[in-house]
């Protein structure tokens, strides 16, 4: 009888987590004109078929990679009862917690537009919420105490602040210091949803 055990294959969500950290790693340390499906296959010690029934695509693979990474980079929802305190806690969690991750995403990312044309703000708007609902429910808690006037949230309004942010992380690649987050909070978003004295 052989002592040897052959390992066990992944399966399902191990095999998902897998593939899905091998991409981010490669993302990361060659960029996307450089990532494969092969090399990733390799670094995940799997076959490039496998890869290939679940994301057809190179573009598809690496949004699903960054969905991965921003899905164990939770946001808490600050609920202090304040909504510019809320907002400022909420910009910090976001400059603390995504920032170093989000740079180092965008500087590899610079050959995704020219093979795919779509554009950094294009895989933004694929992820989806970034922050599992927690900037939408500080608004409806600031609605609620009539810190906000509700007419005054259009589209654009609402997505200020995380347009902001993404736009400083791609002209600068680092965090949002202290004064810019004030900025933001202060001289842009809370002029814009005070309701009218």
């Amino acid at each position: 009888m052989c002592d040897d055990i052959a390992p066990r294959r992944r399966r399902g969500k191990a095999l998902n987590q897998a593939l899905l950290e091998a991409a981010w790693e490669e993302l990361v340390t060659k960029g996307y004109d450089a990532l494969t499906f092969d090399a990733v296959a390799r670094r995940a010690n799997t076959s490039k078929p496998v890869i290939y029934r679940r994301w057809t695509t190179k573009y598809e693979l690496v949004a699903a990679a960054a969905r991965n990474v921003i899905d164990r980079l939770p946001m808490e929802e600050p609920e202090t009862g304040d909504l510019r305190n809320d907002v400022i806690i909420y910009l910090r969690q976001a400059s603390e917690r995504r920032a170093p991750v989000a740079a180092l995403a965008i500087a590899q990312l610079a050959g995704m537009y020219r093979t795919t044309g779509k554009t950094i703000q294009d895989l933004a708007a694929r992820l989806g919420s970034r922050d599992g609902g927690v900037f939408d429910r500080i608004l409806e808690q600031a609605v609620a105490r009539g810190e906000i006037d509700p007419t005054r949230l259009t589209p654009r309004v609402r997505s200020i602040v995380n347009d902001l942010y993404q736009h400083h992380l791609i002209v600068s690649m680092k965090p949002l210091d202290e004064h810019e987050i004030a900025d933001i909070v202060d001289d842009v978003f809370l002029p814009l949803v005070r309701p009218a004295t």
